[in-house]
């Protein structure tokens, strides 16, 4: 079996690479998150995020991302110790390589007994600030935003 080789477009995942103090209202309350990123030789890149809830309580999340040349697409994964979903992703980058745009589905957090379609988008400022997204699809079609947590490397 041949090892894999990072190709081209794992080179918007390498930027993600360090360690990062992460702020959301909703989130992170007045606490930051802290979030370590590390590769896996360049084709898999895991991300560990700890913090507390806003109300009290430590959280860990991990999210896991790679291409996928024979889909095409980037692929991941995402847990938290604050649900029991795990969720699932494909997506794309932009044409100007700034967003990833990752799609899932999972529960409806506006109905329970349904099951919701999502949008989560990573969008690089510059090379030490991104801010990640998550956003609902709507019975137009239309994305609704909920969250934004905004990142701020740290090493």
């Amino acid at each position: 079996m041949e090892m894999p080789k990072p190709q081209a477009e794992h080179g918007f995942l390498q930027k993600l690479v360090g360690t990062w103090e992460v702020t959301a209202k909703d989130m992170t309350g007045d606490d930051p998150w802290t979030e370590v990123v590390r590769s896996l030789h360049g084709i898999w890149f895991v991300a560990e995020g700890t913090g507390n809830m806003p109300g009290g309580g430590a959280a860990t999340t991990v999210l896991t991302l790679g291409f996928d040349p024979a889909k095409g697409k980037y692929v991941g994964s995402w847990i938290g110790s604050m649900m029991s979903h795990m969720w699932v992703y494909e997506g794309e980058v932009s044409a100007d390589g700034t967003t990833l745009s990752l799609y899932t589905s999972g529960p409806d957090f506006a109905d329970p007994g349904k099951t919701g379609e999502y949008r989560e988008q990573i969008v690089f400022a510059d090379d030490d600030h991104r801010i990640f997204t998550s956003s609902a699809r709507q019975a137009d079609g239309s994305w609704n935003q909920f969250m934004e947590a905004r990142y701020t490397r740290m090493s």
